[in-house]
């Protein structure tokens, strides 16, 4: 009996052993249930690579990198066994090659040869090492950077003899005056903001005077229609003709008026007249005696 248990535990445990391996490779890509058929490749360079990283085919994931070595025997060379899938024959004279995203992961991409043979499963592969994209990069940059460099230096330069210079000190100085001309100017039309309410009631009551002043205007005008402007104006050519009447009246010598205006010794006689008055007014106040008498019964 204890034997049994013993062995059931055992059991158990080569079990539990079994089922880890097949789930490491599975988390690693490998799937051990499924036939594969194995062939190898040789790098100089395998940067980037890891196991169970993806073999494709146009795009297409046909197996992955079941294991990475380094010859010791062949220095400067690493082996890399690829497990494909087995539906997938591998012409004569084709390539396995390494190409590294930006990211710098690494996937083999198998280019296939157009040869009628093909090649015997667990054979070599003819491997290859496509240029990254950052090498690319690199490539086609530093030309073009090392033609830079010089004329970063030169504007380092004309910046610094610029920065040195006083009259910048000086430009930027004055836009600090402007700056603080422009703070300044801003309080005071925020100041003048706040006066534009009672302007505007001012200007209000000045709207409605004039709106007043215009009715009015407009009744004046509509009396002045009523008017018999007609009947007056030719009150007025009768008074003016009169004028002229009494004008040509008073220039004429043959007439009253006239003679009062023109005859000299008429003048002088009305004077004398009223000086004689004057006299005997004068008189008569000093001596009324002489001519009133006042006889008492």
């Amino acid at each position: 009996m204890k034997l049994k248990k013993e062995a059931t535990i055992g059991l158990c445990v080569v079990i539990a052993l079994f089922m880890l391996f097949i789930g490491i490779n599975y988390l690693k890509g490998i799937n051990m249930f499924k036939a594969a058929n194995y062939y190898y490749a040789t790098y100089g360079n395998v940067a980037g690579l890891q196991i169970s990283a993806p073999v494709t085919l146009n795009g297409f994931k046909v197996g992955l990198v079941r294991e990475i070595n380094y010859e010791y025997n062949n220095p400067g060379h690493v082996k890399v066994e690829l497990s494909l899938d087995r539906a997938l024959k591998i012409p004569t004279g084709s390539k396995a090659v390494i190409e590294q995203d930006i990211l710098g992961t690494s996937t083999v991409v198998l280019h296939l040869s157009s040869a009628s043979t093909f090649q015997e499963v667990g054979s070599d592969i003819e491997g290859a090492t496509a240029s990254g994209l950052l090498d690319n990069v690199s490539q086609s940059l530093m030309p073009n950077i090392s033609a830079i460099f010089p004329k970063i230096d030169s504007l380092l330069t004309s910046l610094n003899r610029v920065v040195a210079d006083p009259a910048l000190t000086a430009s930027v100085k004055r836009l600090d005056d402007i700056t603080l001309n422009l703070e300044q100017t801003m309080r005071q039309l925020n100041s003048a903001t706040k006066t534009l309410p009672p302007v505007m009631a001012d200007v209000n009551g000045v709207t409605s005077n004039l709106k007043t002043v215009s009715a009015d205007l407009a009744d004046f005008s509509a009396q002045l229609k009523q008017m018999p402007i007609d009947s007056t104006m030719n009150n007025i050519l009768v008074l003016s003709g009169n004028l002229k009447a009494l004008s040509a009246t008073l220039n004429d010598p043959q007439s009253s008026l006239g003679m009062l205006t023109h005859d000299s010794a008429l003048y002088d006689n009305l004077n004398n007249c009223a000086a004689s008055l004057d006299s005997l007014l004068i008189d008569v106040k000093r001596n009324p005696k002489r001519y009133i008498s006042i006889k008492l019964l």
